[in-house]
């Protein structure tokens, strides 16, 4: 087949197939104009997901009469200039800069645009349907600049049978709009169709403007379960805030990430995200983050993407490297904090069911219609649990623990949970959670001091295993050595355990060690030493810890406490599940109607 050059119309069709995914994507492109032009106020309405229509107008510097023609059309843009001398594309500052966008989604739908510029006398308008341009007409407008897009891919219906259900599709305009939202607090945004119930995000200032943000976007409790996160290195400066590791979800759409205020989808920096909290939390849960990174625009390059979705960092390691360390140092600098959303739950899990018809009892008699009146109706009843005498006279009356973060225990329940009043509270602790933790501790500060101290078994234990399995912990034997735990292979699908770590105590090594195969088979081949190391401590972690089920005295349970107190991410075991839950007076106050 001859080379032949493609019609204009042809070339316009596969830019909107690049720049107009779906009606997300049209959005996506307006507000960011909006926001580029100096708006302070920025409204969207959409129907039926977008497909059908999608509004946006703005209270910005508007666009003149002699530039709508040129607006509409590609590569036209008021954001570089033509001849590249402010550095063009190597140093770009605004959110959009192609000069695609509008001739793209003219290309795709109906379009109409009017705008009017601050200080002209009138506005105009001109409409753009399957790539035909309209003459310029006066418009009724009082401010700034309004685009209306009708029938999103009528001129390219293919396209829509791969949106996604209405449903889907405004709830992806919601994320987009969330997006922009946090990375601009002083702007408002305003989200309204029928499609949706509306959302307003007025615009906020101060200090804490970007908390203030994040806080409507995502939710109240975000404020309380968070810590901030504020780092530079090398000129790239990285802030924002990340949620505490017992605060997960099941995927990572609560992971939100900016550069220089654009909103981005960038796997390095996930990946970068998911190594720092590798140590809090379980491998299938995923943190709730927002971060913005700041740096010299010749530092990254934004164009790598037809939606700039993605970026390309001059030096990914020291990015990298930044958002682990400084997350880390965030997350144990946070101290020891409890997440309000389990609280909560806890509260919740504490209201009583809704009271039901009392069960009639057979009592002859006199009685009888009082034992009617009274009887308890059909449901769980709460069973009060007093401390002992021992552990109120061993530690009921330590008035210096209660003001302490974790308060003076006052009791053991089910022989799992310590119960420990504060100063203005209690909290519940999970006992074995929480030793897994101070011993997953121990061990790695026992790994950066030198080998770890060993006790040999009277009687070397052979472990039968798969012959993969005894394959992958023989190539791992002097990893192994050096947390303490000496296997050698012992024919082709078995090994014998010599030596365990000293710090774990008595242990079945035949568990650890099928548990230790167990994750092995799942690590990735491309993890450091150092992070396998970790993954292995915290396997032993949990067979040296304190078992549900053992009885604890005062002393034992107040030194658990204070150790938690002492120990960094103590709040969560190696698992990510919390270690302790607490309620302030506040709370309980609330369970009895008191507030």
């Amino acid at each position: 087949m001859p080379i032949r050059r493609l019609s204009q119309d042809m070339v316009n069709r596969i830019a909107a197939g690049e720049v107009v995914e779906r009606p997300a994507s049209v959005v996506k492109e307006l507000v960011e104009n909006a926001v580029d032009a100096g708006a302070r106020h920025i409204e969207v309405v959409t129907a039926a997901g977008g497909a059908a229509f999608v509004r946006v107008s703005d209270d910005g510097a508007g666009i003149g009469h002699d530039e709508l023609a040129l607006a509409v059309e590609r590569h036209c843009t008021s954001k570089l200039d033509g001849d590249g001398s402010d550095g063009g594309l190597a140093a770009i500052t605004t959110l959009g800069f192609r000069g695609e966008a509008l001739a793209a989604i003219g290309a795709a739908a109906k379009l109409t645009l009017a705008s009017r510029r601050a200080g002209a006398a009138e506005a105009w308008e001109i409409a753009v349907a399957g790539g035909e341009v309209s003459s310029v007409r006066p418009s009724a407008l009082a401010k700034g600049t309004r685009v209306e897009v009708r029938e999103l891919f009528f001129a390219t219906p293919a396209r829509l049978k791969f949106l996604k259900s209405e449903r889907a599709e405004a709830a992806a305009i919601t994320d987009a709009v969330k997006r922009l939202t946090m990375a601009h607090p002083d702007i408002r945004f305003t989200l309204a169709g029928s499609d949706r119930n509306e959302s307003d995000y007025p615009a906020v200032g101060g200090d804490e403007a970007r908390l203030a943000r994040l806080a409507q976007v995502i939710g109240g409790d975000f404020r309380a379960d968070s810590v901030a996160v504020d780092a530079v290195r090398e000129g790239v400066r990285l802030s924002g805030y990340a949620g505490l590791p017992t605060v997960s979800r099941a995927n990572g759409l609560q992971q939100y990430f900016f550069v220089n205020d654009r909103p981005v989808r960038d796997k390095q920096l996930i990946g970068a995200l998911r190594a720092a909290y590798a140590d809090v939390m379980r491998r299938d849960r995923h943190p709730v983050a927002a971060l913005f990174l700041s740096l010299d625009p010749a530092e990254v390059d934004v164009n790598v993407h037809p939606t700039k979705a993605e970026v390309r960092f001059r030096d990914p390691g020291l990015v990298r490297g930044l958002i682990v360390g400084a997350v880390r140092e965030a997350l144990a600098a946070g101290g020891i904090r409890s997440a309000r959303e389990r609280a909560t739950a806890t509260i919740a899990a504490f209201r009583p069911a809704p009271a039901r018809p009392a069960r009639p009892v057979a009592v002859a008699g006199r009685g009888a219609a009082l034992a009617h009146e009274f009887a308890e109706p059909a449901q769980a009843a709460f069973r009060v649990v007093e401390p002992s005498a021992r552990i109120a006279a061993e530690g009921g009356g330590d008035t210096d623990a209660l003001a302490r973060p974790l308060g003076a225990a006052r009791a053991q329940i089910l022989q799992t949970y310590i119960v420990a009043e504060t100063a203005d509270g209690l909290v519940i602790v999970d006992q074995h959670a929480a030793h897994e933790r101070l011993v997953y501790e121990r061990l790695k500060r026992l790994l950066g001091g030198g080998p770890v101290a060993r006790q040999i078994l009277l009687i070397p234990e052979v472990v039968e295993l798969a012959s993969e399995d005894a394959e992958r912990l023989a190539a791992r034997a002097d990893e192994l050595a050096r947390l303490g735990l000496a296997i050698e292979r012992f024919g082709p699908g078995a090994v014998v355990v010599r030596e365990t770590p000293s710090l774990i105590g008595a242990v079945d090594a035949g568990r650890l060690v099928r548990d230790l195969a167990d994750e092995m088979a799942e690590w990735d081949d491309s993890a450091g030493l150092g992070q396998r190391l970790d993954r292995i401590a915290a396997t032993m972690a949990c067979y040296g810890s304190v078992r549900a089920g053992r009885r604890l005295n005062a002393t034992e349970m107040n030194a658990l406490l204070r150790e938690m107190e002492e120990t960094p991410s103590a709040g969560q075991c190696n698992h990510g599940r919390p270690t302790y839950i607490e309620l302030t007076r506040g709370d309980i106050e609330r369970l009895f109607g008191r507030r």
